[in-house]
């Protein structure tokens, strides 16, 4: 089960509020604090939508870059025993190191979205 959601490449936080009977999001990534609610998953998502749309609306507006959540590039730091074992696992399946991390970062990921 996913607790997110994604639209125009921002992705949501989801959570339900007892309290409140609905689900709370906001966006997930960025510094600028963005949030959005709805009842039902219907509404939630037509919710997230509009705070995104919204949102880059008011960046607009005020001359302002809206934030992007996450630029593509990803540095790690492993132990040297690791990078040889990804290095054998790339040249083996005929990749680069940056092939074939990005390949089992994807599936690995693609789990929670």
């Amino acid at each position: 089960m996913s607790n997110s959601m994604v639209y125009q490449g921002y992705a949501a936080r989801i959570e339900f509020s007892s309290e409140d009977e609905c689900f709370i999001g906001h966006i997930a990534g960025i510094k600028d604090v963005v949030g959005f609610h709805g009842e039902t998953v219907s509404e939630l998502k037509t919710a997230f939508e509009e705070a995104v749309n919204d949102y880059l609306k008011a960046c607009k507006k005020i001359g302002k870059t809206p934030q992007k959540p996450y630029s593509g590039k990803l540095m790690l730091r492993i132990r040297p025993e690791i990078h040889a074992a990804v290095a054998t696992a790339a040249e083996l399946s005929g990749q680069s190191i940056n092939q074939w991390a990005a390949e089992a970062l994807n599936r690995e990921a693609s789990l929670f979205t």
